[in-house]
């Protein structure tokens, strides 16, 4: 028997709470309080003023009503109308009278407890008919999972204000909703007409999101929104963009015919429906919004953590922190929503203070159906949103031909997110009209449930009727908007041209518009000037060893650390540590914002960093690097949730807002990147050239070969040369503090941005002969190539035989056998930029050493490593024979066994090096 907590409370205990009530009704929880009212109400009227108490004036079966009434606002969307096609499934709710000791020969008699849903002393028929009406109309919902109390009946008090089925909204938002359906069906059914055959992922079956899309943003911004973010894959992605976005009818029909030029404002490159837009809108009631769509590829929710990314920084950046002004909206399909595995890692960021964006809403077209699979073959859940209880977000699920029923969940969403500044997810459930695609035909694996979309009306038709028989509009009326949005969508079409939008650049966008668009081959011939003066070198590292009075460091820290630290500045020299903080601290002190994050980031997954202190009395944190200046920029710094996917997304996304912050991810091992290759491949490397979006992040990924086996020697450089093309990154091996301190800088001070990867160091990090002098941070700029600086003349340069290029770490393990065996005939060179590869200094290189042989040495697989990539491009810097020193081809990049690792490194010197 489905019972209450309130139901097997012991009678003293009631009678316990009750006399807290007399004395104080506030402090007795409201659905107790609630229960007391209704108990003196029913004592007033039916006149029982001669119970004592509530448990000896009320029987047994009042528990068991209030028992009823709970297990509905738990369970009732179990029973909720929401699929607009068929019956639900069974999902075995217990919420039948005799489930709670009652029957239908108790439905006629009166209960106090019926105060709870404000019906005062009501009948147990009503009591029934009034939880009906709330918790299994068209709308299901879900929030009793909430632990938070005040969230949880602030959400009941909303519900059951409610008057259940007709919403009471004035005949004006009406016809607004119509207005949407109207823009929305006519929309798919003109380009289903026109563009026969065209891929374009139509919403046929969902219209209602674009009323619940433009009731979210309305809401919003009479709650105080700026600013609204959306990320969605590619099923409604025109009708949104035409519809909520307001691109230019003209300029989507240029995109079908295939005529389009490239904008670039705003992107192209790809199809259609993976494109992304801005534009600016003032509500009906005169609030001005900004709207952001994020350039999507077909990796579905791939998108999620790039637009909580982008809402932070414009939260970071334009808002002063105030979440309230900027409104993330992600728009899943069902099968997605349930099945991706990033869907979770974006939402289990979404409390966490280097990643919160103040709440976000999730809308989901829940059209039943993934590609061609049906939900038993999708998920193991109960609903595709299940995902949401893992940070109690509460779950709106909705009957997709209601539309209003839509607009009530999603303004009550919004209003939610705002209050309490979480997650909240609607599910809209609807149908999908087609198959996947407009040439695919679904009945092969659907023909039960195609059958019924084929006899189904759409949702426009279908709430038009309901206000021509309510009265609300004529059917006239609601003919005449069909052939007025009709007509004009014909004339965008015979026109192909339409006046857009007038935009209006916030302050970041015009940062970015300062840029270059496109780069030539000339922009990577030399890095530009990025030195800094040799007393802000003494003046930061002098500042980062100071900490406040109050502060108690590790003795560990005390004493190995700074006084390290303090050696070498006495000596006036840097390791690789002191050579980052020299970045991060120079790009601070010009004004500007450094982001970082990654896994264990603030000190290091290598304890090198320790750029925030943990006080060793209190825990209290100490952010070295934010206390430079009083005019510095922020350094914020977070350690992420173990994700590598998400967060590196979040980054990205981060990266776009703002071409003046440094954004940087580091992985704990360079390898971590795998889980995050989708990322990789779909957006870093790719977004410029599909999307004209170019980004400035940093991957910093541990790499080099020290016989800690397979899973932490490479980052699989490989992957990244692969990508690597039109300029569309940098690729970098550093040997240096100061190269390495040069290439940080670099990324802020060229006029064009670039994703920056890092093979970044592990036993260089405190490696004695890794060490830059003072004079090398206050000249020049980064070096793409360092010459062999043994060889300063010709007459030196005449007498080598070979040359040995590398990159990286295995530098130094050359350069130990180089100097040990006092070798006059090998000259090392080193590729600090791997790609773009500098050409020109190259060809001067082998111009130097004419009589030379050359040869590629590296650490990694000859199939992994630089050394394909090399081998493909070196014939056209006038190299006839390459030779190559590397490890045998490998199916796993390193050997797991130390000693067998130990050997094959000094084989790869010992042959390197041999003429």
């Amino acid at each position: 028997m489905a019972l209450s907590y309130i139901t097997n409370a012991h009678p003293a205990y009631i009678d316990a709470l009750y006399k807290n009530y007399l004395a104080d009704p506030e402090s007795v929880e409201i659905g107790w309080r609630r229960f007391f009212e209704g108990f003196e109400y029913a004592r007033s009227v039916e006149g029982n003023g001669s119970a004592a108490t509530p448990s000896a004036a009320m029987d047994e079966k009042e528990f068991r009503v209030l028992g009823l009434i709970h297990g509905y606002r738990d369970r009732g969307h179990l029973l909720a109308s929401t699929n607009p096609l068929k019956p639900r499934k069974e999902r075995y709710p217990h919420l039948e009278l005799p489930d709670y000791g009652l029957s239908e020969a108790d439905l006629d008699s009166r209960f106090a407890v019926g105060n709870e849903l404000g019906l005062g002393v009501a009948s147990l028929r009503d009591i029934v008919a009034r939880l009906n009406a709330l918790y299994c109309g068209n709308i299901g919902f879900e929030y009793d999972h909430i632990e938070d109390r005040d969230r949880r009946y602030w959400l009941r008090d909303r519900i059951e204000r409610l008057s259940g089925g007709d919403y009471g909204f004035p005949l004006e938002k009406k016809r607004r909703i119509l207005e949407k359906l109207n823009e929305a069906v006519c929309f798919e059914s003109f380009l289903a007409k026109k563009f026969i055959g065209q891929k374009r992922f139509g919403l046929e079956g969902g219209e209602c999101t674009i009323a619940g899309l433009d009731a979210a943003i309305l809401r919003g911004a009479d709650m105080g929104v700026k600013e609204v973010v959306i990320g969605m894959a590619h099923r409604g992605r025109l009708n949104v963009l035409a519809n909520i976005m307001r691109k230019t009818y003209g300029y989507i029909f240029n995109e079908f015919e295939g005529t389009m030029v490239p904008d670039l404002s705003f992107g192209d490159g790809d199809v259609k429906y993976h494109l992304g837009y801005s534009s600016q809108i003032t509500t009906p009631d005169g609030h001005f919004v900004d709207l952001k769509l994020v350039p999507n590829p077909s990796h579905l929710e791939a998108v999620n953590p790039v637009v909580e990314g982008f809402a932070r920084a414009k939260a970071d950046i334009l808002y002063g922190g105030d979440y309230d002004k900027i409104l993330p909206v992600l728009i899943h399909g069902d099968a997605a929503v349930a099945g991706q595995g990033v869907v979770y890692e974006t939402v289990q960021m979404s409390k966490l203070d280097g990643y919160t964006t103040g709440g976000t809403l999730h809308f989901v077209i829940n059209n039943q159906v993934g590609f061609t699979t049906d939900i038993e073959d999708a998920r193991s859940s109960t609903y595709c949103t299940d995902v949401a209880k893992i940070v109690q977000a509460p779950v709106f699920h909705v009957n997709g031909d209601d539309p209003e029923a839509l607009v009530l969940a999603i303004e009550l969403a919004v209003e939610y997110r705002q209050e309490f500044n979480n997650d909240v997810f609607v599910d809209m459930v609807c149908y999908r009209k087609n198959g996947h695609n407009e040439s695919d035909d679904p009945q092969f694996t659907q023909p039960q449930l195609y059958e019924l979309i084929r006899k189904h009306k759409d949702p426009r038709t279908i709430y038009s009727e309901r206000l021509i028989a309510r009265g609300d509009i004529e059917g006239e009326m609601a003919k005449q908007l069909e052939r007025e949005f009709n007509q004009m969508l014909q004339d965008r079409l015979d026109a192909v041209r339409q006046t857009p939008l007038a935009y209006n650049y916030q302050e970041s966008e015009e940062a970015w518009r300062k840029l270059k668009k496109k780069t030539t081959p000339e922009d990577y011939e030399r890095s530009p000037e990025t030195a800094i003066p040799i007393e802000q070198v003494r003046s930061i590292l002098n500042r980062l060893q100071e900490l406040p009075k109050d502060f108690t460091p590790l003795p560990k820290f005390k004493d190995r650390i700074l006084a390290g630290v303090q050696s070498y500045i006495d000596k006036g020299i840097c390791d690789w540590a002191m050579g980052e903080h020299l970045a991060y601290g120079s790009i601070l002190l010009e004004g500007k914002d450094v982001r970082m994050s990654g896994q264990d980031v603030k000190r290091g997954t290598f304890s090198h960093r320790n750029a925030v202190l943990y006080d060793a009395a209190t825990n209290a944190q100490f952010n070295r690097l934010d206390h430079l200046s009083d005019q510095q920029g922020r350094f914020r710094i977070y350690n992420s949730l173990l994700s590598e996917f998400a967060v590196m997304g979040f980054e990205f996304g981060y990266s776009l807002a703002n071409p003046d912050t440094l954004v940087v991810w580091e992985g704990q091992f360079g390898d971590f990147a795998n889980g995050a290759q989708t990322m990789i491949d779909q957006f870093l490397s790719a977004s410029e050239s599909k999307w004209l979006r170019m980004s400035g992040l940093v991957l910093l990924l541990p790499h080099g070969y020290e016989g800690q086996g397979p899973e932490h020697s490479s980052a699989r450089l490989e992957r990244f040369l692969q990508l690597s093309a039109e300029f569309n990154m940098t690729v970098a091996n550093v040997t240096t503090p100061a190269n390495f301190f040069h290439l940080i800088r670099r990324q802020l001070a060229r006029p064009f941005r670039k994703p920056l990867v890092v093979m970044s160091p592990k036993k260089l990090l405190r490696f004695e002969h890794c060490v830059s002098p003072f004079e090398d941070f206050a000249k020049g700029g980064f070096q793409e190539l360092f010459d062999d600086p043994r060889f300063p003349t010709k007459a030196k340069a005449a007498k080598v035989k070979k040359i040995v290029l590398c990159s990286g770490k295995f530098y130094y393990d050359l350069l130990e056998k180089q100097t040990a065996d006092k070798r006059d005939d090998v000259a090392i060179v080193r590729l600090e930029q791997l790609y773009p590869l500098p050409a020109t200094q190259l060809k001067a290189v082998f111009e130097k050493y004419p009589k030379a042989q050359v040869c590629w040495a590296q650490e990694e697989p000859s199939n992994m490593g630089a050394w394909q990539y090399v081998h493909s491009i070196f014939r056209t810097l006038g190299v006839d024979q390459l030779t190559v020193v590397g490890r045998k081809a490998s199916a796993s990049p390193a050997t797991g066994f130390k000693k067998v690792h130990d050997a094959e490194q000094a084989d790869l010197v010992e042959r390197a090096l041999s003429v």
